[in-house]
């Protein structure tokens, strides 16, 4: 059987930088048939315009504060049978959309989700977790690389990062997509509770990794502190009001209340906020609960079939791979090649080790190809040893090792 196609939808607002390197590195996703779908503000449109790439491209053009409505009206014009779903300060791994589509082979499921990176490109920002009807979350013993199929039931789901998960279309269409009365947090989670209460199956898929790099907003600095709570309060009500019991609401929203207070309280500690920005924080969370209480949900109508025909995206099916590695002074070199090779059509990996014990980063950089830099003797993940004693080509083999399940061709893994 061959790949199903995919349309890959990404939301894009006031944040042009972040989509441009998101884009790049869809364009190398080692998939043989998928769409890309970008849902922009004018910023964002005129970035995709100015792309050698744009005709290859949907673009539509929307610019109201509300990603489900954006959602929405990506899903209207994707023709492909899966839709993934990626924000515009993600870059996704090479093979993402061949280890997070593959379940879809089994016709009962209905949607899948994978691993999340953080900042620093190599420790998991997100695994795998549930959701309760009172907006608790908890880990889901997931051990191991294989995709995992579970099921929901009524008040208690799989929850899916909308960074990076994917839904058949015809059973998102159905449902009617997102729900615009979450038009920011809660969201995709909304949507989990509305698969589980339908009994259907979900995909955990460790393999479909992104990375996702907390891009500033109007909502977040760059430092990730928070500017504004007051959608998170309007959607936590909305979200109560539809899922939760109504005699534990209160007591949920308190909860929830305080975890946001004890958030903020952290990030006073750090020094990004002060007293005040603590009280101002909460009284918008605290108004926009009121609000959200005002806000009208239902049933929400299907969604037609796409509006557009399936676009291609030309993609790097089965690109050689090239790996590079250096120390300090061949910086200069290396990235000229790297950038190079990716110019010409591979998926780089370039790795640069000084002689210290420093931390390594993974980025994605915007001439297209992965560069991890740290000590040659330095930990990557975080709860390595902090002391890594090894040679240069032991240490290469073993980083390239380790990204190898994500990185490499799917059909080699």
């Amino acid at each position: 059987m061959g790949a199903l196609p995919v349309s890959v939808v990404i939301v894009s607002r006031g944040r042009p930088g972040a989509l441009s390197l998101c884009l790049t590195g869809v364009a190398q996703l080692d998939h043989p048939a998928y769409e890309v779908i970008v849902v922009a503000c004018p910023e964002g449109v005129a970035t995709v315009a100015a792309r050698p790439d744009a005709d290859r491209i949907k673009r539509v053009a929307f610019d109201a504060p509300n990603i489900s409505e954006a959602r929405n009206l990506g899903i209207a014009e994707a023709a492909g049978e899966v839709i993934a779903f990626l924000d515009d300060d993600a870059v996704p791994e090479p093979t993402w959309l061949a280890h997070l589509c593959a379940p879809f082979a089994d016709p009962q499921v209905a949607a899948a989700g994978g691993y999340v990176r953080g900042r620093n490109g190599i420790d998991h920002q997100w695994r795998a977790q549930g959701v309760t009807a009172r907006a608790q979350e908890r880990d889901l013993p997931i051990e191991g690389t294989e995709p995992r199929i579970l099921h929901g039931r009524p008040g208690v789901a799989v929850k899916l990062q909308g960074t990076n998960m994917a839904h058949r279309r015809s059973v998102l269409a159905e449902m009617g997509g997102f729900d615009p009365a979450f038009r920011f947090f809660l969201d995709e989670t909304d949507l989990d509770m509305r698969h589980a209460a339908e009994g259907h199956a979900v995909a955990v898929v460790p393999l479909a990794e992104v990375h996702h790099g907390y891009a500033e907003s109007p909502r977040r600095a760059a430092d990730r502190s928070p500017r504004d709570l007051s959608e998170i309060g309007a959607s936590l009500a909305v979200f109560l009001a539809k899922h939760c019991p109504e005699p534990e609401r209160r007591m949920a929203w308190l909860v929830l209340r305080d975890a946001q207070r004890q958030r903020l309280l952290r990030f006073l500690q750090r020094g990004p906020l002060g007293p005040d920005d603590v009280t101002r924080l909460m009284r918008g969370l605290d108004r926009g609960w009121t609000e959200g209480l005002t806000r009208s949900f239902g049933t929400l109508p299907p969604i037609p079939d796409a509006r557009t025909p399936f676009l291609a995206y030309p993609g790097r099916p089965g690109a050689p791979r090239r790996v590079l590695s250096g120390r300090v002074w061949t910086r200069a070199a290396m990235r000229r090649d790297a950038a190079r090779h990716a110019a010409d059509g591979e998926i780089v990996s370039a790795y640069r080790f000084s002689h210290t014990a420093l931390f390594h980063t993974l980025r994605f950089r915007p001439e297209g190809y992965w560069e991890q830099i740290g000590g040659l003797w330095g930990r990557s993940e975080r709860a390595a040893p902090a002391l890594q004693p090894q040679s240069f080509a032991r240490r290469l083999r073993s980083e390239t090792a380790r990204v190898a399940a994500v990185r490499d061709k799917k059909d080699r893994i």
